[in-house]
């Protein structure tokens, strides 16, 4: 913090003269035509020295009831991007799948939820989580990439915003309460996270509740393999604003967008299964070249977000990565340690579910971060002084990086 006072004195002749005084004030006289401006600054010192800072007060989340098993794919017929058949059936496709993303079982919604419902359950858990007034909110921004796709339509529907959606359901009657929707891929969320940061260390507001929610069930092709990864859910963090000397909650970011050479690495587009009858699109990914994208780029976001406040993997106590892909998540982390020349990785370091709730794209941080915070992993817990980081990677194809520091 600054305070300045500025003066006009008539003074001709002198051009420009400096003088320290004692304390924490200085003078400086310059001259202006006939005028001499004098300027006393006083230095940030007790009170003044302190920042605003964001800092998670609440978190929540809603995992579907419906639990669907590798198993469950037995009956699937897959086929390549050509349209050809596997030489191997369903049984050693599912083996092999599991035994690289390390999914085993995934949530779905029932045919009765859209994504704006199951982002309500998210934001109303992560309320009852902070006890805050729902008015006091001062952004609400919601994360997704396919609007509402229900169960006998899936078209998205966007209009009007799921954030407008759930503000209403939540009941909050405040104007102020600014309602928008991000679309970012799977980092979203975290993007989300990014932006109230900004507005809170604006001072322009004091809250935000940012919500990631997909229901990539209802975009997956029964006809592709890629489809054992995709799941839904949901989580939210209410984020508030708070002044401290000593730098806490989020501490840095970083980010970055490939757009030009990798903008459709994920993409939309119809079943692989050239007979079938329906119109829909369905999500799309070139696997191979996504997971050689992600391990040669989210470790030098991870070290770019760490650099800008010269933190250490070693200082590290969590690391949060998108649960997209189990093997993936381990080279990533094997590959940023080694950019520091280390290859002893500590124990239960990273937090994982995506065994038994699968990639629901967006959701998947907030999700975790919800079930680390209330302490519900195993060998995973968060004191007062713990650094974390939160990364993500997905369609766009962007990647994001959060550090931050346990209040």
């Amino acid at each position: 913090m600054k305070l300045s006072f500025l003066y006009g004195i008539k003074y001709p002749g002198l051009f420009e003269h400096e003088k320290k005084a004692s304390g924490n004030f200085c003078k400086q006289i310059r001259h202006s035509q006939n005028f001499c401006r004098i300027k006393f600054q006083v230095k940030p010192t007790g009170t003044m020295s302190k920042k605003i800072y964001s800092t998670i007060i609440g978190t929540g989340s809603y995992l579907p009831t419906q639990k669907i098993h590798n198993n469950d794919f037995l009956r699937h017929e897959f086929y390549q991007p050509d349209g050809k058949t596997y030489d191997k059936g369903a049984e050693h496709i599912i083996k092999k799948f599991e035994e690289i993303a390390e999914i085993e079982e995934r949530r779905h919604v029932t045919d009765d939820l859209v994504t704006s419902d199951i982002s309500f359950y998210a934001a109303r858990d992560a309320l009852e989580s902070s006890g805050v007034d729902k008015e006091s909110l001062d952004y609400i921004i919601v994360a997704h990439n396919f609007g509402d796709l229900r169960a006998e339509n899936r078209r998205s529907d966007f209009v009007p915003s799921l954030a407008a959606r759930v503000k209403h359901r939540l009941e909050i009657k405040n104007p102020k309460a600014i309602a928008y929707d991000i679309s970012f891929g799977c980092p979203g969320w975290l993007q989300g996270l990014i932006q109230a940061n900004y507005y809170l260390k604006s001072g322009e507001a004091k809250r935000a509740l940012v919500i990631g929610a997909e229901t990539l069930s209802r975009v997956s092709d029964p006809h592709d393999r890629d489809s054992l990864l995709y799941a839904d859910g949901a989580g939210a963090v209410i984020v508030e604003a708070a002044v401290s000397r000593k730098p806490v909650g989020i501490l840095s970011h970083a980010a970055r967008s490939d757009a030009f050479e990798y903008a459709y690495m994920l993409r939309m587009g119809p079943s692989y299964n050239p007979g079938y009858a329906g119109n829909e699109l369905f999500l799309k990914m070139n696997g191979h070249k996504l997971y050689e994208y992600a391990l040669n780029t989210v470790p030098k976001v991870i070290k770019e977000s760490l650099g800008k406040i010269n933190i250490l993997p070693g200082d590290i106590t969590k690391i949060l990565i998108h649960q997209a892909n189990g093997k993936m998540d381990s080279a990533i982390l094997k590959r940023l340690f080694k950019l520091y020349g280390q290859n002893n990785i500590p124990p239960h370091i990273m937090p994982m579910i995506i065994s038994r709730f699968g990639n629901s794209s967006v959701a998947t941080l907030p999700t975790l971060l919800d079930m680390l915070f209330k302490g519900k992993l195993e060998n995973h817990t968060l004191k007062k002084g713990d650094i974390s980081v939160l990364v993500s990677v997905g369609a766009g194809m962007n990647v994001n990086s959060v550090v931050y520091k346990m209040p």
